[in-house]
């Protein structure tokens, strides 16, 4: 029988591809990676409803490349991640072409990059039937030979519209013929006009980015990254993303429509027969409380100072929890309230009592305010978020994909 030949499956091949880059291996178990054919190639996003950063990638494109090439696309997505073109740094009035070239500029000629990717002399393979071979755009090269590598995508940006404009001026063609990013940025702009599921999705990143350089360190090894986007990953840790705006997303994406019939409000389809409906928008919160004893004082005024941030915009259930739910103590938090820390228990921690107690009460959303200092619980049936100290957050008893926010003792 003929040998049937499995498509092409990023996910197996990763370690084995990455294993002389150990900064970019520990990055990529943090980023998911999926295959479709709806893209040529291969592109990055922020997915705008769980806010995690997603690789997709053309299984027969991949396949196509040599262990080198699928090492420098690898690379050259979780560089658009890293370097904000996703998020911060994309424009507000969507992807142009002249951006997807200057982005890659910015990226393909960086030191680490050199020889990894499709390129005058080892282009790739030939993706349209009858067209050329693959080639990335690569500062001096081809139409981009007077540009200068290592500079910012705003700097490429500028030199490329000043060469269009010299080019329209003289009456002459396109400048940049049939050159083009090599990859797909449509996808850049999907998590686009949510700026808070972006910023869920910085904080992700850095954390991300974080325990990879962590791993790095710690192996003593950064693979082919130079010392000076060493240094420059090193600095972007240090800035902080404004938490409470992931606090409102989560807020807004637990939402559901409350639809009630009313007379006051005409029928559209069936106006003066049928009551018109009224939706509200509304979201069950629960906020499961750790009260354990390795959970201190300072850390639960700490917890309900924020809480008293949340109260001012969304109304939630506190359940407060150790081993046990103290279902006597649960109470709903109105908006605009204001509530004193109160300690009511201080025993072990089990993350499946709160869980258990929300998954039988039809919440649409839980964030569990801990130390992290318990083993990982059952899944949630309605989405999970943990809120910690900027501290346990570094040092987590479990790891998950869920969201995860530090916050600063106060």
């Amino acid at each position: 029988m003929p040998k049937t030949i499995k498509p092409f499956d990023l996910n197996i091949h990763t370690m084995r591809l990455l294993l002389n880059e150990p900064f970019f291996a520990a990055l990529s178990r943090r980023i998911d990676k999926i295959k479709t054919t709806s893209i040529p190639t291969a592109g990055v996003r922020v997915n705008p409803v769980s806010a995690q950063f997603e690789l997709f990638y053309n299984p027969d494109f991949m396949s196509s490349l040599s262990d080198e090439h699928k090492i420098g696309v690898l690379m050259h997505e979780f560089y658009h991640i890293i370097f904000e073109h996703v998020t911060t740094r994309k424009p507000v009035d969507g992807i142009r072409r002249i951006d997807n070239i200057a982005m890659d500029l910015a990226i393909n000629g960086l030191p680490e990059m050199l020889g990894k990717l499709p390129c005058e002399s080892d282009p790739g393979p030939v993706l349209v039937e009858g067209g050329e071979p693959m080639k990335g755009c690569l500062p001096g090269e081809g139409k981009f030979a007077d540009l200068p590598s290592s500079q910012t995508y705003e700097w490429y940006l500028a030199a490329l519209e000043k060469m269009q404009d010299e080019a329209e001026q003289n009456g002459e063609p396109d400048p940049f013929g049939d050159e083009d990013s090599f990859d797909d940025h449509d996808g850049f702009g999907e998590g686009g006009g949510n700026q808070a599921a972006n910023d869920i999705a910085k904080e992700r990143l850095r954390e991300a980015v974080r325990k990879a350089a962590e791993e790095a360190d710690k192996a003593g090894n950064w693979g082919s990254v130079s010392q000076s986007m060493k240094k420059s990953i090193k600095e972007r840790l240090k800035t902080k993303v404004d938490w409470k705006k992931m606090l409102r997303y989560f807020v807004r994406t637990s939402q559901r429509a409350d639809k009630r019939s009313t007379p006051r409000r005409l029928n559209k389809r069936f106006p003066h027969i049928h009551p018109g409906k009224r939706v509200r928008r509304r979201a069950k919160i629960a906020i499961s409380i750790d009260q354990s004893g390795s959970v201190d004082d300072g850390m639960l005024a700490a917890f309900y100072s924020e809480l008293d941030n949340l109260a001012q915009f969304a109304e939630f259930t506190v359940i407060p929890f150790d081993t046990r739910v103290a279902e006597d103590k649960v109470y709903v938090w109105k908006k605009g309230e204001r509530r004193k820390a109160e300690r009511v228990l201080c025993g072990g921690t089990d993350f499946n009592s709160c869980t258990k107690y929300v998954n039988e009460r039809n919440f649409d959303g839980v964030i569990i305010l801990t130390d992290m200092c318990a083993p990982k619980p059952i899944a949630s049936k309605c989405q999970r978020m943990w809120l910690t100290t900027t501290e346990h957050m570094r040092t987590p008893y479990f790891t998950t994909n869920e969201v995860v926010v530090g916050i600063d003792r106060k």
